[in-house]
């Protein structure tokens, strides 16, 4: 079975709220919706990162190596957009992470990975 690339959004207490301001959410998970499947999350406990989102590779990009890819800070139409161009283009383990990627890109714990 090939599974796709799929993206897991937090949407809990600050990702997705109004605390993080002048965000359109909604348009935000809409719009990664059309490349890939979105899973809605509460909160992943990496609350100073919010917006966070967690780009998991496809069956073969974790054949190829690809792990999950965790981004916070993604409070812009830009960053949206640019993460949706990479799942175009096949993810982790299938294309190269754009280098604007890399500046929103973080490494959980080991005890908040295993939330996703």
């Amino acid at each position: 079975m090939n599974l796709p690339v799929r993206i897991t959004v937090c949407r809990d207490c600050c990702c997705g709220g109004p605390k993080v301001t002048g965000v359109d959410h909604d348009a935000q998970r809409a719009r990664l919706a059309q490349v890939a499947p979105v899973r809605i999350s509460g909160c992943l406990d990496v609350c100073e990162k919010a917006n966070v989102i967690v780009v998991q590779p496809s069956a073969a990009g974790r054949a190829a190596g690809g792990r999950p890819v965790w981004l916070g800070l993604v409070n812009d139409d830009e960053a949206a957009e640019d993460i949706a161009g990479w799942v175009r283009a096949g993810g982790p383990g299938v294309a190269p992470m754009p280098a604007i990627l890399e500046l929103y890109a973080f490494s959980p714990s080991r005890r908040v990975r295993a939330q996703v």
